[in-house]
């Protein structure tokens, strides 16, 4: 799927994007050239900016789908040291030079970039790559992650229990590993896989649709989604998900972890 573009005069509205006070759905025809965002310091980019922080919804995270043209790219993304990111290539090729070291991601490929550290990307042909930041939580005791470059498909496939393989998340991150504060999933289901009870919980939510279709239970309501779509959850937003087929259902999932709730009105207060 590739964003942008504008629908015809003759077309009707998507009717499927919502924002509400538990959970939003940006379709991927909202995606369109009319809504994209530049950022100082960049050369042949834009970007949709699918989450920021909100006080009072989703207030950890900001996800970022950035298209770059060959050459494009900066020497200096990051504005804030304390800010973490990952990277997920969806299409073309980067090079990704992180603290001195330079790596090449193809599509599938995955970088973690931790607080504070040096680095710069720029696309070898026409890109286009996720770029999820979260600030760093401290923690006693605790030291912050360190970098890593890899490919989803060396990531860590785990199977759910009891559902003979239809559902599946790939990890790229040991979920013991206290310096992460945040994780980003795979998740796949095969046709008919399912999360069969709504999970309610603390952890708050970006799904970005990679593949397929599927509908998603999104608090009170039964919401259908397909590939190039993304879901924005607020944290204890009840979720469940059914893949009908006919393919595989793959989305690109954030959710923050491994940290004490905040007490001071702010998270990590």
């Amino acid at each position: 799927m590739t964003p942008g573009g504008l629908p015809p005069q003759s077309a009707l509205m998507t009717q499927r994007a919502v924002f509400t006070d538990a959970y939003a759905v940006i379709p991927r025809g909202c995606m369109t050239d009319i809504v994209t965002s530049f950022l100082p310091g960049w050369r042949g980019m834009r970007m949709w900016i699918l989450a920021r922080p909100l006080t009072g919804f989703s207030e950890t995270f900001s996800h970022y789908l950035v298209e770059l043209e060959a050459g494009g790219g900066s020497d200096a993304p990051e504005i804030d040291g304390a800010a973490q990111a990952v990277l997920y290539v969806v299409a073309g090729h980067l090079s990704l030079v992180l603290d001195g070291t330079t790596s090449a991601l193809g599509p599938g490929g995955y970088a973690y970039i931790p607080p504070g550290a040096d680095w710069s990307v720029t696309a070898q042909d026409a890109a286009r790559f996720h770029w999820i930041r979260k600030r760093w939580q401290p923690a006693p005791g605790v030291s912050a992650p360190t970098a890593f470059v890899t490919h989803e498909a060396k990531g860590t496939v785990i199977e759910m229990p009891d559902t003979d393989g239809r559902w599946a998340t790939t990890r790229f991150v040991d979920p013991a590993d206290m310096a992460h504060d945040f994780h980003v999933n795979i998740v796949t289901f095969q046709p008919g896989g399912t999360i069969p009870f709504e999970e309610t919980h603390v952890m708050e939510h970006g799904l970005f649709v990679l593949e397929g279709k599927a509908v998603y239970r999104l608090n009170r309501d039964w919401v259908e989604v397909e590939a190039g779509d993304f879901m924005w959850l607020r944290a204890f937003c009840p979720q469940a998900c059914y893949a009908g087929g006919p393919g595989a259902f793959r989305y690109l999932l954030y959710k923050d972890v491994n940290r004490h709730a905040g007490l001071s009105g702010t998270f990590g207060g």
